[in-house]
Parts: structure tokens; C-alpha cells; sequence
């Protein structure tokens, strides 16, 4: 008989126990999660913050984290965070207990290693009680947006003939600035008169900043990236490494000209999520702003072809005549007939077209793979994990 009371007192323990730390734990356990910046580069660290709250008064035996990310993104590993990574998307999983009435904040580093953009929109929350017998899953919607921008590249890894263009370039400028055209601040240089302070931005830095005035003959520079990597390509790009290079070098052009005081614009063939044609076009412009408006087309750009690249240039034809002729820098891996033929067209028609090179497939995938690898090797300090009550 005792024994039938201490089976009937076990099995109410169970069951209480299992009511307490099932279904019923997961109404006041909380979950926020943040990333320390929205945009960066390849190749920069971030930070994933995860902050748990438990506001019950009893602690929770056992807590599984589940979510599933892009593989844009490399981790550090930490003791409590198994990760299993595909092509796409890496799962992580995370098994620990936590404390009646605490907070947890989980820092977890990582590095952006993949242009593009992402969203980290679920985790999935399992808890249940000691014995394993209840179960029970809740996911948390989320919605973090990151854009990872194309990485610059070194000058060792730029096209030879882009230092000889560059100096071209500044030999069409005129010498004197024009005091009417205000493109950005500078820092304060001896002898830079005292009316020329930018107040609000000295106050803001720190130090002394001036206006930056750009040149009375600044050409209007527009910078068209060819997709393609050989005339036979027509629809996916297959060498993602090397055309991942082709997008870099562009990104450090239109970076070294907009930080010049120059107007720079840009264009491209590929496939954009827009179906809107002038979505694929930024007319040329000056400063910060535009050189992010740029950037954010280049994360945004897909390897495959929208149109092949000679009709894109002769699509840059002005309709009007009195428009002002503009520089156009080519940047492209090849040169065939039919983008020749469309060069010369728009030569015709008054405008100045310079052509960059890009090494070839084999020495541009080597070049973005040596690029990444010492990403890599920088890697992510080990996850770190921060309790307050």
C-alpha cells in the first residue's frame, strides 16, 4: 500500500513539475536580438546581440536557441553554439538552462563574407521540464535587415592601367577650385581662411573642418560595370569569384573618385530584384550620400545578365542634344566587335569613353580569393556571454 501512495506522489510530481517548467515557462521568457551596425563591408567584423529574459520565479531546467541564418556571415564558435553550415544557410543551436529572475545578454562576433542583402527574420525557443516529458516550441518573428557591401580592393590587386587613368583624369581638372560648387568638409589646413569653417561639422568631429569645394572642370564621370566575363556568357554568371572581383574594383573606383571631390556616377548590366530599367542607373553625383546610393545597388546587384553589355552602352546615348558630354569609364573584362561598334557610337556623339581592362578570369578569382582568405584569417574572437539579474 505504501508503495502504491509513493508511485501515486511520484507520478503528481512529475505532472505538477512538468505543468510548471512546460507551457507555461515560455508565457514569460522574452527574446530580443540586434546586430551592432545594418550595413558593412566584406571582410568587417560585427556583433549579433541576443538578450534572454526569465521574469518567472522558477528557473527553466533546459532552453534550446534554433535559427537559421545566411552563410553570409562567419561565427565564431563557442562552447554552447553547434553550428551545421550548408551552401545557402547555416543552422545554429544552442542548449543551456536559465535562472529564476535573469537576464542573459549573449555577444556573439562575427565577420560579413558575403555581398548582399539579408534578412535574419526567426528563432525558434524550445523548453520543457526534467524528465523530457513535455516539449514545447514557440518561434520568435524577427526582423533584422543587414546589407553587406562589396569590399575595397588593395591598389596591388587593381588593373595596371588604373594609376595611368587616374592621372589622366586629374590632368583635366583645373587647378583652381570653384567657391560655388560646395561638395563635402575636409580637415582645417594652414592656411585655409577662417570663413570657409564648417561650424556644425567641426562640432560634431572635434576638429577643425572646412568646406570642400570641388573644380570648375570636374568631369561628369559615370563608371559602367560589364557582368559578363567572356562574349558567350548570356544569362548566369559562372565564375561567382571573379565577377565578385570585377564589383570590387568598381566599388574602389567610384570610392577613390567621390573622395577626389569628383562627380561619379554608375551603371551595370546585371540583374537587379527590381523590374524598373532605371533602377540599374545613379546619374553622376558628389559626396557621401552618393557614394552609398551606389553601394547599396552594387549589394543589391545578382549574378546573372540582364542585357548583354554593348546594348547597354548604347542605351547610355543621350536622347537630348543639349545634354553636356560625359566621361565614361568602361570597366569590363573583354572588348568584342559589338562593344567596340557601341564605344565608337558614343565617341560620336561627343563623349569620352575610356576603357579599363580587368585582368583575366583565372587572375581575378586568384586575386578575390586572396582576398577573402585573409578575411578569413582574421576571423572572430570566441562568443562571449554576460549575465545581469
Amino acid at each position: 500500500m505504501a508503495l502504491f501512495w509513493l508511485m501515486v506522489v511520484a507520478l503528481l510530481v512529475v505532472a505538477a513539475q512538468a505543468i510548471l517548467f512546460g507551457k507555461r515557462s515560455l508565457g514569460k521568457l522574452f527574446y530580443t536580438r540586434r546586430l551592432s551596425a545594418s550595413q558593412c563591408h566584406v571582410g568587417e567584423p560585427l556583433e549579433m546581440i541576443e538578450e534572454l529574459e526569465n521574469r518567472s520565479s522558477l528557473p527553466l531546467p533546459w532552453l534550446r536557441l534554433e535559427a537559421m541564418l545566411p552563410v553570409a556571415f562567419q561565427f565564431a564558435g563557442s562552447a554552447d553554439l553547434v553550428i551545421s553550415e550548408g551552401t545557402v544557410y547555416q543552422n545554429h543551436q544552442s542548449l543551456f538552462s536559465l535562472g529564476r529572475r535573469v537576464r542573459i545578454v549573449r555577444r556573439h562576433p562575427l565577420l560579413a563574407r558575403q555581398r548582399g542583402m539579408y534578412r535574419l527574420d526567426s528563432v525558434s525557443m524550445g523548453v520543457g521540464d526534467l524528465f523530457g516529458l513535455v516539449r514545447v516550441n514557440r518561434p520568435m518573428p524577427l526582423q533584422l535587415d543587414v546589407t553587406i557591401y562589396p569590399p575595397y580592393l588593395p591598389s596591388h590587386h587593381m588593373p595596371d592601367a588604373y594609376s595611368s587613368w587616374q592621372g589622366e583624369m586629374e590632368m583635366r581638372r583645373w587647378i583652381n577650385e570653384d567657391p560655388f560648387l560646395i561638395t563635402g568638409v575636409r580637415e582645417y589646413r594652414s592656411g585655409d581662411p577662417m570663413n570657409q569653417v564648417h561650424w556644425a561639422a567641426t562640432a560634431r568631429t572635434g576638429e577643425l573642418q572646412v568646406y570642400q569645394h570641388g573644380y570648375s572642370a570636374d568631369p561628369e564621370l559615370l563608371v559602367v560595370l560589364n557582368i559578363e566575363l567572356n562574349e558567350q556568357m548570356w544569362s548566369t554568371v559562372t565564375e561567382p569569384a571573379a565577377a565578385e572581383y570585377a564589383i570590387s574594383c568598381t566599388a574602389t573606383i567610384v570610392d577613390d573618385l567621390l573622395g577626389r571631390g569628383m562627380k561619379a556616377g554608375f551603371a551595370h548590366n546585371a540583374i537587379i530584384p527590381y523590374e524598373d530599367e532605371e533602377r540599374a542607373y545613379i546619374a553622376p553625383g558628389y559626396g557621401i550620400e552618393q557614394l552609398y546610393l551606389i553601394l547599396q545597388m552594387m549589394a543589391e546587384l545578382q549574378l546573372k545578365i540582364r542585357r548583354p553589355f554593348s546594348q547597354l552602352i548604347k542605351g547610355l546615348i543621350p536622347e537630348d542634344e543639349q545634354r553636356m558630354p560625359t566621361d565614361i569609364l568602361l570597366v569590363t573584362p573583354y572588348v568584342s566587335e559589338a562593344i567596340e561598334a557601341s564605344i565608337e557610337e558614343l565617341r560620336n556623339e561627343g563623349m569620352r569613353v575610356e576603357v579599363l581592362l580587368l585582368p583575366s578570369v583565372e587572375q581575378m578569382k586568384q586575386n578575390y580569393s586572396m582576398l577573402m582568405e585573409q578575411f578569413r584569417l582574421k576571423g572572430a574572437r570566441p562568443s562571449s556571454i554576460g549575465k545581469s539579474s
